[in-house]
């Protein structure tokens, strides 16, 4: 009984929030079939863990995860800064750029301004706006209180507007 509440889960979560992980190592990495191998590794982690940890939110749980295969992956490689300007970025328009960037040279724009900012930047940006996380399941993702996320995703939106002119 308890092994097919797993699988019901598991194949929930997969099913909402694959692409939006997806879209997230993508922005983080140079190459669609690396970003498809890393997917695969923060579903996988997720799967071990579901028998082992009491997970209170997928998605956030999902995407702490997303963001240590990540760091795993660049740790191995003896790169240490992950850079959105040497990826070749596609980046999926949610409601909210698409009404900020309503042409692709907008976009263009937006995704160079997010390449010279911090990883922590890009991810709040990325978390709330492309992704649609609420404060809390941000919050719940790094570690802080919903107070350091929305000065944090206060200063991030300052730094994206300053670069964007």
């Amino acid at each position: 009984m308890v092994r097919t509440n797993m699988k019901e889960r598991f194949s929930k979560a997969y099913d909402e929030h694959v692409a939006s992980i997806y879209r997230f190592c993508y922005l983080k990495v140079s190459s669609r079939d690396l970003a498809e191998d890393l997917s695969s590794e923060v579903f996988l982690r997720f799967w071990k863990q579901l028998n082992s940890s009491s997970i209170d939110n997928d998605r956030a749980f999902l995407y702490g995860i997303a963001r240590n295969v990540i760091a795993d992956h660049y740790r191995k490689k003896h790169n240490p800064s992950v850079s959105l300007e040497e990826t070749e970025l596609e980046i999926v328009e949610s409601p909210h750029f698409a009404e900020a960037a309503a042409t692709s040279s907008d976009m263009e724009q937006v995704r160079k301004a997010l390449a010279g900012m911090n990883d922590d930047y890009q991810n709040l940006i990325i978390w709330r706006y492309l992704d649609e996380l609420s404060i809390s399941e941000i919050a719940k993702i790094e570690g802080k209180s919903e107070e350091s996320v929305r000065v944090g995703l206060h200063r991030a939106m300052n730094q994206l507007r300053e670069r964007l002119g």
